[in-house]
Parts: C-alpha cells; sequence; structure tokens
C-alpha cells in the first residue's frame, strides 16, 4: 500500500550520508588504511542504517498501519511481523 510519508526527504537524506561514507570506507579499505579504523567507521554506518530503519518504521506505523486498522485490513498487520522479523535480524 502507497502513502505518502512526511520524513521521504529526510530518509532519501540520511541514505545519500550512508552511501557516502560506505564509498569513504571502501577507499579506506583500497588504500589499507589501519582495520580498527574502518571497523569504527563500519560501526558508525551500520548504526545510520539503524536509525533509518527506526525513521521508516515509525513512518509506516504512524500511516501504513494506522491505515490498515481503520480499515480492518489484517494482512497489512500480517506484513507489519514479516517486516519486523526481518529488521530484527
Amino acid at each position: 500500500m502507497a502513502h505518502h510519508h512526511p520524513h521521504s526527504q529526510a530518509v532519501i537524506n540520511r541514505l545519500s550520508r550512508a552511501i557516502g561514507h560506505l564509498e569513504a570506507i571502501r577507499e579506506m579499505v583500497r588504500e589499507d588504511r589501519d582495520c580498527c579504523e574502518v571497523l569504527t567507521q563500519l560501526a558508525a554506518v551500520k548504526s545510520a542504517i539503524n536509525g533509518i530503519g527506526r525513521e521508516v518504521l515509525k513512518d509506516h506505523i504512524e500511516h501504513c498501519v494506522a491505515d490498515a486498522i481503520r480499515e480492518d485490513n489484517q494482512q497489512a498487520l500480517a506484513d507489519l511481523s514479516t517486516a519486523l522479523d526481518r529488521f530484527m535480524k
């Protein structure tokens, strides 16, 4: 179910920053930079991605799931459960 999400542009901006950060890490690896530095930067990207996921999940609950509840759409609620299982891995 497609909806407009008010935070879409913020999510896109955060994804762009994470992509840039990953590209910088790729260069660090190409340059044979210290493994601890690479791991630290990877941890930062992982944290950023998790934050983006939380934002997308929040928008999904506030819009898609709220609409599904109003419409008694049980499939949308089951889809949320599946998405949460995947996100939490």
